[in-house]
């Protein structure tokens, strides 16, 4: 199955999104009550421009109380109709915008896969271009990583579907070349050596992925500029071609997968993304009333999403012990958070979690129940 890790980072960084989508469609609105209520310029009528700046407050102020649970009707009907309208508005825009989401989250993945195979596409497309050279760029060229890569069907297949090659864009390999592996120092060591051992290579191929490719320069900013959510995906496309590098054995490496079981963990995804959306009133007051107890000066939104993700995981995953999704939850913390964060978390998951199997609301069953004291 896919990294469970990197699938609550995408919903994660799905559910910030999804709070913006809030805000943005609590002014639109709110801008449906504003324009009711605005003195319309081009009517032939005298204009009550006091009365109508009365009903625009009183139905702002309604609309407020109302998106808080609160709120009795109103004897203006036509307040009481223009109220109405604008939290039709809102839940019909927010509900189009989580549907959205959650199947972005799919997508988010597939660019993953993608963008994975296109770095190891990069390095043999950089070592083509040494094999052009007539002198000193021999090593490079028949580098064994690359040689595996080059072989590999499997990653032909995948980049003439996913469109990663770089065919279409060998201006730029020449450029990099030519301007960023060319003059990198280790690469001229390296093809300075007479014979590297199969370590020297694999010491090398690292450092061309790591630093020449995913370190920051202008190949980097590359990738940047093509995913608005690079600085996270960066940490796990890394992640993915050290673990390919290291599998090298017998001439040939193992592709990394994205996911195993997509059926499994679209599943997963779905359930975690909606029901983190959708988490009852009385869970998030959970939080507010064990953060009362902590020296915190307001709830960092993070921290927030983070907490909220924990309690809907342990409420609807009744295979996944409790003990394992805090310490997920602690780990996400110390990556995409404060530097307080990780005790903060751990501290208020234990309590929330104790609480909630008291309640009942936490009921865990076959290997959920693991560890699960």
């Amino acid at each position: 199955m896919l990294n469970r890790r990197t699938i609550r980072i995408k919903i994660m960084q799905s559910l910030f999104a999804y709070g913006q989508c809030k805000e943005a469609d609590l002014l639109l609105a709110s801008d449906l009550i504003e324009e009711r209520f605005t003195p319309n310029l081009n009517s032939m009528e005298v204009q009550d421009k006091e009365l109508l700046r009365t009903k625009k407050k009183l139905a702002l102020q309604l609309f407020e109380k109302k998106m808080n649970g609160g709120g009795a009707l109103s004897e203006d009907e036509e307040i009481e109709r223009t109220v109405a309208e604008a939290i039709d508005l809102f839940k019909k825009s927010i509900k189009k915008d989580q549907t959205f989401l959650s199947k972005n989250i799919l997508m988010e993945m597939g660019k993953l896969s993608a963008t994975y195979h296109s770095v190891l596409a990069l390095m043999v497309a950089f070592a083509d271009q040494a094999s052009e050279k007539k002198i000193g760029h021999a090593n490079f060229a028949q580098h064994r990583w690359i040689n595996a890569w080059r072989q590999n069907d499997e990653l032909k297949k995948s980049l003439l579907k996913e469109n990663a090659g770089w065919d279409g864009r060998m201006d730029k390999v020449r450029g990099w070349f030519r301007d960023v592996v060319k003059e990198d120092p280790s690469y001229q060591k390296f093809n300075a050596a007479k014979t590297p051992d199969e370590e020297t290579e694999k010491a090398f191929i690292k450092h061309v992925a790591r630093k020449i490719i995913l370190g920051a320069g202008t190949i980097n900013d590359y990738f940047e500029e093509q995913s608005i959510r690079w600085a996270e995906d960066k940490d796990i496309i890394k992640s993915m071609v050290d673990k390919t590098i290291k599998s090298f054995a017998d001439g040939k490496t193992t592709l990394q997968k994205v996911s195993l079981n997509w059926e499994d963990d679209t599943e997963f995804t779905k359930l975690l993304f909606n029901s983190t959306v959708e988490l009852a009133p009385e869970h998030k007051e959970l939080i507010a009333k064990n953060t009362r107890n902590w020296e915190v000066d307001r709830l960092p939104l993070t921290d927030r999403v983070i907490l909220e993700m924990a309690i809907a995981e342990m409420i609807h995953f009744p295979n996944i012990p409790v003990k394992v999704t805090i310490n997920e939850y602690i780990e996400l913390s110390k990556d995409y958070s404060t530097p307080k964060s990780r005790q903060f978390v751990n501290g208020i998951l234990d309590v929330i979690a104790k609480a909630m199997k008291e309640s009942g609301a936490v009921k865990k069953s076959g290997r959920g129940l693991i560890d699960n004291k």
